[in-house]
């Protein structure tokens, strides 16, 4: 148990350590001058490399009415399951649900003072 506190305290000094290693890192980056502008590279325009012929689709014939949905009278009708009968439950006996009286007991009559003696 000793050998594992060990482990786990030199884990959290390290840990702790090394944070404040980033945090003097960061700092130290955000202290620097502005990074100089990268000139912007001018790229040809793309359909001047490319000039491809565009295909032509052809149109597909449209209807103008749809289809009707079809109709609820018009759906199979399931068929009708009979339902099962299930048999009478026996009936069960009746318990007794009515606590008997338990009779009060008085407590013993507590001892008498005796005198005092002056």
């Amino acid at each position: 148990m000793g050998y594992f506190n060990c482990i786990a305290l030199a884990f959290l000094m390290g840990l702790s350590f090394s944070s404040i290693n980033l945090g003097q890192a960061a700092r130290h980056l955000q202290q620097l001058p502005p990074m100089p502008t990268l000139p912007t590279a001018t790229l040809p325009q793309f359909s001047s490399i490319l000039n491809i012929p565009q295909p032509t689709i052809p149109t597909m014939p449209r209807s103008r009415a749809l289809a009707p949905l079809p109709t609820m009278s018009a759906l199979p009708s399931s068929p009708s399951v009979p339902r099962a009968t299930l048999p009478p439950l026996p009936s069960m006996p009746s318990i007794a649900t009515a606590v008997p009286s338990i009779p009060f007991l008085s407590p013993p009559p507590s001892p008498s003072p005796s005198p005092s003696i002056l």
